[in-house]
């Protein structure tokens, strides 16, 4: 089973070398291990929290979705999607905010910060306080619950978060009596490269001594590399790499090898007009090709934009049947719709008749086989094989799945089931979305039935 991970990223600013080093670079590298299933956002909603410029917050996604493509992030292995296109993300919200003590939001860092600035300046204590970043701890539990994520990489300032949104988890499993959600577990990354900035202290925004990553192209960067503070040890005199931005920044982006040869030549003398050069080609070696690629997209935003729609796609293709399945166990049903049972699973599961597989063969020859519902409702039909082992171990691998690790692409009146990114079986035709719904949340009960039985 693969670990699902996922990664928020602000939509505020121009990414810099420090957001690459510290960031981007390690995040598109565990994007590519195979045992992860990786889920990355634009948080453009969470943007909103901080920024009401519509400028800046459109700018701001077309260039970082195009740093993080150009940085090597490849869609086609990975989740990748903006925030505001997932509507499940809001709907969420609301349900968990609906469980969610006003007490635990009041211990929330930011809005504690925001009120004791407050009243330091002798203003009201919620001068300025939006409701956005009070509820902001909710938006980011619902952007990870709304996946089921297993694990998130944070910051050790986002910790809070994490933990306020295992509690939200559990307050909600706690109520309507099943394990809905999965409780994330926090990442901190301890060996993240954090970058010197131009004037020593760590590369930030709000100190403004950031190195552009793309921004104005090379002239930019070296111009940016030359303006880093520097000691005043002449050509010729002896330098301490350990102490010298040069070299930390020059190590986090060459090998053992090439960084022991820089090491070297600072000891022996090397001027720092010389080594700042040497840092730039080191870097502009590194990023040219990257700048390439990022001048390319942001040139052709609509290539973006098909990129972001089909990640879309695929994060509520895992979103819409969860939100199915959490309007019935809150009570949002369909008026006179046959509820889903809400009690535990051990009693859900005494039914008269259990789910059954029923294999047939096609008259061309093809192997398939339908899923019934204990009371005999047709649930899905498989895609034809021609080995009829092949539909064989599908079953077995039906039986055991379980609603929780199902993966359903919603249609206008059915939906699909997928497995490793295939629709392997199609629902009967449905007369409208709340027929599909419904059937969807009796598909769910009968794959965890079979799962219980397995």
């Amino acid at each position: 089973m693969k670990t699902r991970v996922l990664t928020g990223i602000t939509t505020t600013g121009i990414p810099h070398l420090g957001n690459y080093a510290g960031a981007i670079r390690p995040a598109v590298a565990a994007s590519r291990r195979d045992d992860v299933d990786a889920f990355y956002f634009m948080a453009d909603y969470h943007a909103l929290i901080k920024c009401d410029e519509p400028a800046r917050i459109e700018r701001s996604r077309l260039e970082i979705a195009a740093t993080w493509l150009a940085a090597g992030l490849d869609p086609a292995r990975v989740t990748f999607y903006r925030q505001s296109d997932i509507p499940e993300i809001p709907e969420l919200t609301w349900l968990l905010t609906c469980v969610t003590a006003k007490g635990l939001l009041n211990r929330a860092h930011a809005y504690k910060a925001a009120v004791d600035k407050n009243v330091e300046a002798g203003e009201d204590p919620d001068a300025g306080v939006t409701a956005g970043l009070y509820m902001y701890p909710v938006l980011m539990a619902a952007d990870i619950l709304a996946f089921n994520a297993h694990k998130v990489p944070v910051g050790r300032d986002q910790i809070q978060h994490l933990e306020m949104a295992r509690d939200i988890a559990q307050r909600f499993n706690h109520i309507y009596g099943r394990e809905f959600f999965v409780l994330p577990e926090v990442v901190i990354e301890e060996q993240v490269a954090t970058l010197p900035g131009l004037d020593g202290r760590k590369m930030s925004k709000s100190y403004d001594n950031t190195i552009p990553l793309f921004a104005g192209g090379a002239r930019a960067l070296r111009e940016a590399v030359m303006r880093i503070v520097t000691d005043s040890r002449l050509p010729g005199e002896p330098k301490d790499p350990d102490s010298s931005s040069l070299y930390t920044i020059f190590r986090a982006f060459a090998g053992e090898a090439e960084s022991a040869a820089f090491r070297r030549a600072l000891e022996e003398g090397l001027g720092w007009g010389e080594a700042k050069q040497v840092l730039f080609e080191r870097l502009e070696a590194e990023l040219a090709p990257m700048r390439a690629r990022y001048d390319e997209l942001v040139a052709r935003p609509a290539e973006i934009e098909a990129i972001l729609q089909e990640g879309a796609r695929k994060a509520r293709a895992t979103a819409t049947p969860l939100l199915a399945e959490l309007r019935e166990a809150v009570g949002l049903r369909p008026m006179g719709a046959r509820s889903a049972p809400s009690a535990p699973a051990d009693k859900a599961a005494r039914t008269d008749k259990l789910p059954r597989f029923a294999s047939f063969r096609d008259a061309d020859g093809n192997f398939r086989f339908r899923l019934f519902a204990g009371d005999g409702e047709e649930l899905l039909l498989s895609r034809p094989f021609a080995d009829p082992k092949a539909a064989g171990a599908l079953q077995k691998r039906l039986k055991s799945l379980g609603a929780a690790a199902a993966v359903v692409a919603l249609q206008p009146q059915g939906f699909a089931l997928e497995l490793h990114g295939e629709a392997i079986a199609f629902s009967p035709p449905h007369a409208d979305a709340a027929a599909r719904d419904q059937a969807l949340a009796r598909l769910r009960e009968a794959l965890d039935q079979l799962a219980a039985q397995d």
